[in-house]
């Protein structure tokens, strides 16, 4: 009897095998939605058997929130690295607005816009979710925090600082599934405006030529997804 499952297994650590699935779901999230990251379509992707899945989250919505939470703190390491030897807090600021646009953050915007509606009837992602926002607000403060200590920016609370920025970063992509081709350029660097504000720098410091260094400026939310998986960091608290 012909089957559709690869029959042929290879064998791999409970670890590698455990990273290869919350991969791919965060791939299938990233690319169609949070709904549909299901046991059976993860097996699919991987040529496996339901089961195996299955035995690694014998439930679904465990794994939803495993993709969920891999592929957003993939977006956070790769665009507010924790680390920061190559530039200067301004200059990751500025790189971290210039990679917040475009069809690769698009991405994932519409997957916290999906993970934000669904987590209202999922306890289990509503958790992720919480999680990742005070983490992204604790990695913003902690840059910012960086740049007063270093006198690049002057702010009596960076913790308020953070939260404005990233609730005006979420307002814009909020908008991820409309068409913003007569978005008024005022609009669209809102973002920046808010941090040059809130940070008492010019206006301009955030987005003129050469404000981001030579930090490099490409960034794909799979493979951002892919290197939190390699990293070990899903189910962990991020730093």
């Amino acid at each position: 009897m012909s089957s559709s499952v690869q029959r042929k297994r290879i064998r791999k650590s409970p670890e590698a095998r455990r990273a290869e699935i919350v991969a791919t779901a965060a791939r299938v999230a990233l690319t169609e939605g949070l709904e549909c990251v299901t046991l059976r379509r993860v097996a699919e992707e991987l040529a496996v058997r339901p089961g195996l899945i299955s035995h690694y989250f014998p439930s679904a919505e465990d794994l939803v929130a495993e993709a969920f939470s891999v592929a957003a703190l993939g977006e956070l390491d790769a665009l507010l690295p924790a680390e920061r030897p190559d530039g200067t807090p301004a200059q990751y600021l500025a790189r971290y607005f210039a990679l917040s646009s475009g069809e690769a953050y698009d991405d994932i915007s519409r997957l916290w816009i999906n993970a934000r509606h669904l987590s209202r009837y999922r306890p289990v992602l509503r958790e992720r979710v919480t999680r990742m926002e005070l983490a992204s607000d604790d990695r913003l403060e902690e840059l910012i925090r960086d740049g007063v200590d270093r006198g690049e920016f002057r702010t009596d609370d960076p913790r308020s600082a953070a939260i404005q920025i990233l609730v005006v970063l979420d307002g814009l992509g909020a908008h991820a599934n409309s068409d913003r081709t007569d978005r008024p350029p005022a609009v669209t660097r809102l973002a920046v405006s808010t941090a040059e504000r809130a940070l008492a720098l010019p206006h301009g410091t955030l987005d003129a030529p050469g404000a981001t260094g030579t930090l490099p400026l490409t960034f794909s939310p799979a493979d951002a997804a892919e290197a939190a998986v390699t990293a070990g960091t899903t189910g962990a608290t991020p730093a």
